[in-house]
């Protein structure tokens, strides 16, 4: 909007114009003639005076100040509701700045937000790939100060070495597969899956894992088919690090159970484990990375840290979220829903809400 000086300057030409007019029929020897000259006298001079005025001592730089503002707001502000134009140009440019302010200070929030958790980030990651490669670096150094001339040695620690970057690689792959998904290089493809398959195939991989701590795998069958609307290779890595965590937790001679709970429109899959659980306090920050509830205890066991927060960002990718419920000493659930089939046009896998419990 560009305020103009002609209306403001012929409304105040005509309030002048009459007063004038008012002031002189009071003086009884003027009459409705010299009246009516005298209305047109005061209207015409005032309103080339007040325009003057306006136009080149206020309006051009109102105007010029609303036009670097409307530029501003066409790059900054496209997200801000539209306001209707005041009647006041200054209080308009006024809120507008305003506006763009508090923008420019939400967006300093924000990135100091992101600084600190570049940093934290940093930090953990160096941290996560310090301890491997440290212990590579030492097994390879021992052996190269003459450790290497014992076999028995030399085998033992290129096993330990090998291990060690073993554990490296799998963290770099986690990170990897985290990077993708979040800046959306990994697509989502979706298809009609057989959720009791795809448990079949994961239970198969952790065999052996489950039966060193005579942890029992275990799927409570459903009479109705169990198929959901998902990408198979993504749900998998949910189930394979669900279901690996939940071997890695439990305790010995205990049991690792899969659940399905079908409901007209989705179907909820739930890993129960019967190990340590987690501290109420702490179930909300499980899903970042590398966050662990005990520190020393986890990296006993191994695993990146990253394991869940890739969970948390492929159901995020089919529109829903990882549910967890735990107590100390008794185990841990950890559940998801999907759809059924393919949802409409209108609840795509785009846009489709899951049903609240």
């Amino acid at each position: 909007m560009v305020y103009s000086s002609r209306g403001l300057a012929l409304l105040l030409a005509v309030c002048i114009a009459l007063i004038t007019s008012l002031f002189l029929s009071l003086v009884k020897s003027v009459d409705l003639s010299a009246l009516t000259v005298a209305f047109f006298i005061s209207f015409s001079i005032s309103y080339l005076l007040i325009f003057v005025v306006l136009e080149f001592l206020i309006f051009r730089e109102i105007n010029k100040i609303h036009k670097l503002v409307n530029k501003l707001k066409k790059k900054e502000l496209a997200n801000l509701d539209k306001q209707k134009p005041a009647l006041n140009p200054l209080k308009t440019i006024n809120d507008e700045i305003y506006s763009f302010a508090d923008l420019k200070q939400k967006e300093i929030d924000e990135l100091k937000k992101m600084e600190a958790f570049r940093r934290e980030f940093i930090a953990d990651v160096s941290h996560e790939l310090k301890t491997p490669i440290f212990a590579a670096q030492g097994f390879v150094h021992t052996l190269l100060d003459g450790a290497v001339n014992d076999k028995t040695v030399r085998i033992k620690f290129l096993k330990k070495a090998a291990k060690s970057l073993d554990g490296l690689d799998v963290l770099v792959q986690d990170l990897l597969t985290l990077s993708q998904i979040e800046t959306g290089q990994i697509k989502m493809h979706f298809e009609n899956i057989d959720l009791n398959k795809l448990t079949e195939e994961v239970f198969e991989q952790f065999e052996d894992k489950a039966d060193k701590k005579d942890v029992s795998l275990r799927i409570e069958r459903s009479s109705q088919n169990v198929s959901a609307w998902a990408d198979w290779q993504r749900i998998s890595q949910v189930m394979t690090n669900l279901i690996s965590n939940a071997i890695k937790h439990s305790e010995d001679g205990s049991e690792v159970i899969v659940s399905f709970d079908i409901s007209k429109k989705y179907v909820t899959t739930s890993v129960k484990d019967f190990g340590e659980g987690i501290p109420y306090d702490q179930q909300s920050r499980i899903f970042e990375r590398f966050y662990r509830v005990d520190k020393s205890r986890s990296r006993e066991k191994g695993g990146t840290g990253l394991g869940l927060a890739i969970v948390k960002h492929i159901l995020e990718g089919h529109n829903t979220k990882a549910d967890v419920e735990s107590l100390p000493g008794k185990g841990s659930t950890f559940s998801f829903r999907l759809p059924r089939v393919k949802p409409e046009m209108s609840d795509s896998p785009d846009t489709i809400k899951t049903e609240k419990n």
